[in-house]
């Protein structure tokens, strides 16, 4: 097992992860506004970020949550975003990410973006291990972890086994 990868009873840290983004001409549409998808991506992998920072091991994410895009951010704005553990259980981390658009000439933050990440601690052979517990402290702690359960308890009980993809256009 390497080094890093080992089971501990205390996170290492909870303090959120901030991530800078610039939105470049590869990132935009035919409209100049960021991808959603490309969104998703600064979005996942911040919530990998702090999840590792948490637990200092590896991750993957298992399920995100309807993420809800606000406004878009257009080619040559600053993307900033955070991802906090809020939420955990034996094996999973639930972050919470936020992603606002800034301009260069104001840097004032609109949130465009949020939504919860939740990723599973793995070890080198993809199987799942135990991760320390976050353990909330304070008032908006505890309501974001609520938040968080909610989420993961709505995205266990819907069940896709029902959908059909149509056959013809």
């Amino acid at each position: 097992m390497r080094p890093y990868l080992k089971e501990m009873a205390e996170p290492r840290s909870s303090e959120p992860v901030v991530l800078l983004n610039e939105v470049f001409p590869g990132d935009t549409n035919a409209l100049d506004t960021l991808f959603g998808g490309r969104l998703m991506s600064i979005m996942d992998t911040a919530a990998g970020m702090a999840a590792s920072q948490f637990a200092h091991n590896e991750f993957v994410t298992v399920s995100v949550d309807a993420l809800k895009f606000k406004r878009p951010a257009y080619q040559g704005d600053v993307i900033r975003t955070i991802a906090r553990v809020v939420w955990t259980s034996r094996r999973t981390v639930g972050v919470l990410v936020r992603s606002c658009r800034m301009t260069r000439s104001n840097w004032d933050p609109e949130e465009i973006c949020s939504g919860f990440f939740f990723m599973v601690a793995i070890d080198e052979s993809m199987n799942p291990i135990k991760i320390p517990q976050f353990k909330p402290k304070t008032v908006e702690e505890k309501e974001l972890w609520n938040q968080a359960q909610s989420a993961r308890d709505a995205m266990k009980s819907v069940s896709y086994t029902h959908l059909t993809l149509p056959t013809k256009a």
